[in-house]
């Protein structure tokens, strides 16, 4: 089934994709979304996502309960940063790992952070969110935001048996109001969410995905 269909495999990337030309938008600027500092770069790239996905988050946010909120920890990615991430959990892998195939690396480690040719974050598509209160304090949802192996395990997994009740329920508040608005969730991280990328595309049956690779600043 397409929901269990990792970045990695090759029908992402095989996707055609016809730009759309939407801008990045910093939602810092937009003060409707509550943006998390704790990923800030110098250029606030993290801040920035499509003006579609903007639209989405603004609807997503009421469809919850009206004690919470959406909380935004990191948005778009520039590629070169994204390639790091990639290479840094390959090698933390790896040295968990020795003795498997380059093959089997690159789809374990595909499950929790994209190759950089088909990253939701470069084409400024993806968010990754968690809920928090109207004062900021964040809920338990069973793992922090980015949390990936081999640290964490199945936990990250949205629909992951092995946290609480309590998280399970968070978890669900966050998954119905995404969904309500268009976004897709990658199934082995519960804070992932995407529109106009490759694996949204692939996921909702769209004949081509709407972002390609984005520059801040263009």
């Amino acid at each position: 089934m397409a929901q269990h269909v990792l970045l990695s495999d090759p029908r992402i990337a095989a996707m055609p994709v016809k730009e759309c030309d939407e801008p990045l938008v910093d939602l810092r600027e937009e003060k409707v979304i509550r943006v998390d500092p704790r990923l800030a770069d110098p250029e606030g790239a993290y801040a920035h996502v499509r003006l579609g996905v903007v639209d989405r988050l603004t609807a997503a946010q009421t469809q919850l309960p009206r004690e919470l909120r959406l909380l935004l920890v990191e948005g778009y990615r520039p590629y070169a940063l994204q390639e790091r991430y990639f290479a840094d959990c390959l090698a933390r892998t790896r040295r968990t790992h020795p003795g498997w195939t380059p093959e089997r690396l690159r789809h374990e480690v595909g499950k929790y952070v994209a190759p950089p040719e088909v990253a939701p974050h470069v084409v400024g598509g993806a968010v990754d969110v968690t809920l928090c209160t109207a004062d900021g304090t964040e809920l338990p949802m069973g793992t922090e935001v980015n949390a990936s192996p081999p640290e964490y395990g199945e936990e990250c997994h949205t629909e992951s048996p092995g946290i609480t009740a309590e998280a399970r329920r968070n978890r669900r508040v966050l998954v119905a109001a995404m969904t309500a608005t268009g976004f897709v969730n990658y199934p082995t991280e519960w804070w992932h969410w995407s529109y106009g990328d490759r694996y949204w595309a692939f996921v909702t049956g769209a004949s081509h995905a709407r972002y390609d690779v984005a520059t801040l600043n263009e």
